[in-house]
């Protein structure tokens, strides 16, 4: 198998690249190995309207056009029509770039030339006829598109390189639920004490679930141990009692349960870098994210201020129409954080007066996706909500962004995915908790219940 998923085959393949998969992952034409692959005119047109706009896949289409460029260099127009190699490293097999172009004069045409799909699919079905040996597979996000190109007889598959999972049931939730007894399940256990902790060398056995470090384990006992190395078949766990966790307090707010306690654990833990809290709608994400994140803005003052930011599709292209300062324009969108705010002001006399209290007090600023890139932010707490509508790759130009002395917060719900071409296994909260899940310093959690509201727990439930 390839990296790119599929079996190696021995007959030439020519891998045609859709729009919307450059966009996904400006780098996914060098994940096809020792095959040939072509970008299409039309999507290279494409690329070029989409490249200067302000919607956020600018930055995308810009890096795609560079790669193609650096790759074909000064390449003869023939050498760009048959192939120019993909120079890797030395011992990789390098593959071919080639700019697929019509040149028949009655070109072979299956569907109306309307749509920049059909012309790509049109253009495949002229490339096959001519050469009838060449195995020729479209690559697209697009499932309607790959559904056409099928029934036009050419082979056509999703581009998955980025993605680490085919069921995201399969994603760790964090933490390990355990029946009974914890200890029951342990062979051979070595603890001692430090600085008014409790540490637990425990040897890793089949009795126990396969973990990674800082993951959470609980049993029904109340045990809750931390899971903070794992070297040589046996794991550090630091214990963690309950009662403690249940009844910590950031900005006023305390944790419902036990999820929410873990969450709150390593949302104000200074030696975590990365908090990835995902669940249903309602479950708490938002609110303890900004009751930590104000708690250690204003009281501990831990980071200098904290920056919002939110994966909203049309975001980009509308903001720039709405009047006022970027903050303005940015706070519609982001009113979930306002929501929480009052939420945790409830029991104020002036509830209203509180949060304009806060909002001018608390350095809280609203920035577009748009504004976060290139940017390098210091000793401050990087709130992003709606992680679920972010590419990997947009995912990893947003982490990245992190200086000295930051933390990343990464809220989301894979069941409200509104991204086109993307799906839960494709997500990037999907792709960032599957290749975060051994950093020492980052901390995933899946948040249980609905707590909001009855209504909302019984519409979660039952619609």
């Amino acid at each position: 198998m390839d990296d790119h998923g599929r079996r190696k085959s021995t007959a030439p393949t020519l891998y045609a690249l859709d729009t919307n998969v450059l966009i996904h992952d400006p780098n996914a034409l060098l994940n096809f190995e020792e095959h040939h692959v072509a970008i299409p005119m039309t999507v290279l047109e494409e690329l070029d309207k989409l490249k200067s706009g302000k919607q956020g896949v600018a930055a995308e289409c810009r890096q795609a056009i560079r790669l193609i460029d650096k790759i074909l260099g000064s390449a003869s127009p023939e050498e760009v029509e048959h192939g120019v190699a993909i120079q890797r490293d030395k011992s990789g097999p390098c593959g071919f770039l080639s700019i697929l172009m019509s040149k028949s004069a009655a070109p072979v045409t299956w569907l109306p030339e309307d749509l920049n799909d059909n012309r790509i699919i049109n253009q495949l079905v002229e490339l096959k006829s001519h050469r009838p040996g060449l195995n020729v597979v479209l690559v697209t996000k697009d499932i309607n598109m790959r559904l056409k190109a099928r029934a036009c007889g050419i082979n056509s598959e999703d581009y998955h390189t980025d993605q680490l999972v085919d069921d995201v049931s399969l994603l760790s939730q964090g933490y390990h639920d355990m029946e009974g007894s914890f200890w029951d399940r342990v062979s051979k256990v070595e603890t001692r004490q430090g600085h008014g902790r409790t540490w637990h060398k425990v040897q890793l056995t089949d009795n126990l679930p396969a973990v990674h470090v800082n993951e959470f384990i609980l049993d029904e006992q109340g045990f809750v141990g931390w899971i903070k190395g794992i070297e040589n078949g046996e794991m550090t766990i630091l214990d963690l009692h309950q009662e403690p966790l249940l009844h910590q307090e950031a900005w006023g707010l305390k944790p419902r349960d036990i999820y929410q306690a873990l969450a709150l654990y390593a949302l104000l833990d200074p030696d975590i870098h990365l908090v990835n809290l995902s669940g249903a709608a309602g479950s708490g994400k938002t609110i303890l994210a900004l009751a930590a994140a104000i708690e250690q803005t204003m009281v501990t003052k831990r980071y200098r201020r904290i920056i919002a930011t939110r994966s909203v599709q049309g975001l980009d292209q509308e903001i720039g129409f709405l009047p006022g300062t970027e903050a303005e324009k940015m706070e519609p969108w982001l009113g979930a954080i306002t929501d929480n705010l009052e939420a945790l002001h409830l029991d104020d006399e002036n509830t209203h007066g509180s949060v304009d209290y806060i909002l001018q007090k608390v350095p809280l600023q609203f920035k577009s996706l748009n504004y976060i890139r290139g940017r390098s932010f210091q000793q401050s707490l990087i709130l992003i909500d709606e992680c679920q509508n972010l590419t990997p790759h947009q995912m990893k130009t947003i982490i990245t962004r992190a200086g000295n002395g930051s933390k990343v917060i990464c809220l989301g719900n894979l069941a409200q995915i509104d991204t086109p071409y993307l799906s839960a296994p494709s997500s990037g909260l999907t792709y960032l908790t599957e290749r975060f899940k051994d950093f020492e310093h980052g901390v995933h959690i899946t948040l249980q219940g609905v707590p909001r509201s009855i209504l909302a727990e019984y519409a979660e439930s039952h619609m």
